[in-house]
């Protein structure tokens, strides 16, 4: 395992049992598939950020509950869902860090909406209040089929580690979505109806947020393994 990078998994609260953490094993096989070893990273105080960014190369932040709308200056949507108030301080203060730091991150559905407010900017807390008429964005499929495509912007580092494909088909599981972009943050993939699917930013190392659940296609070839391959070379 000499001189793989260690790359830091982001964790969500067990909905069921507070007691409890959970994390889909997803994750882990993409990041060890692509050449890591994954290690998980429940939320912990914010003074700990420090010591854990001297230890790791690498995040990736997973996919979970709604940000808190409090987080960037909105009122909560009656449609907002579940909170997770400690990943919340937890997550922001590590994606903060992490950039300040030039820490590679790869940043998946909640954690590409975390990547937004992290750096200012602001979610649609609801998409289907929104727009109307527009793409379903959470229907009842299988975690690895797909729901529909995603214009990859030009010149763009996700359309470079994707191949230089206009565009992808990809699966979707999620209510929110990135309203307006955080300063410096460059939109790189929306879906037709608009919605940002991808959000990176220029200057560093990697720092690349997907709305998109990449780590549900491990078991194919390739599936989406080159975004995870560029956070470990990013990281190596």
């Amino acid at each position: 395992m000499a001189g793989r990078p260690l790359i830091g998994i982001t964790v969500a609260e067990d909905d069921g049992n507070p007691a409890f953490h959970r994390l889909r094993k997803d994750y882990v096989r993409s990041v060890e598939k692509a050449g890591g070893v994954p290690v998980l990273l429940a939320p912990v105080d914010e003074a700990l950020v420090p010591a854990l960014l001297e230890r790791v190369d690498g995040l990736v932040f997973s996919g979970g509950a709604d940000v808190d709308p409090a987080r960037y200056g909105h009122e909560p949507h009656p449609k907002l869902g579940p909170l997770a108030p400690q990943r919340d301080a937890f997550e922001l203060a590590l994606l903060r860090a992490a950039v300040e730091r030039d820490v590679p991150c790869l940043c998946i559905c909640r954690g590409h909406q975390v990547l937004n407010v992290a750096l200012g900017g602001t979610l649609i807390q609801d998409l289907p209040s929104k727009l109307s008429g527009g793409l379903d964005h959470d229907p009842r499929k299988q975690r690895d089929e797909l729901a529909h495509d995603v214009a990859l912007v030009p010149g763009t580092r996700l359309h470079a580690i994707l191949g230089g494909q206009p565009q992808v088909a990809v699966n979707s599981f999620h209510h929110q979505a990135i309203d307006t972009p955080a300063p410096g943050l460059v939109v790189c993939a929306r879906a037709a109806d608009g919605v940002i699917e991808g959000a990176e930013l220029p200057g560093r190392r990697l720092v690349l947020g997907v709305q998109w659940h990449p780590e549900s296609f491990w078991r194919r070839d390739p599936g989406f393994d080159p975004l995870f391959r560029a956070l470990c070379e990013a990281a190596a």
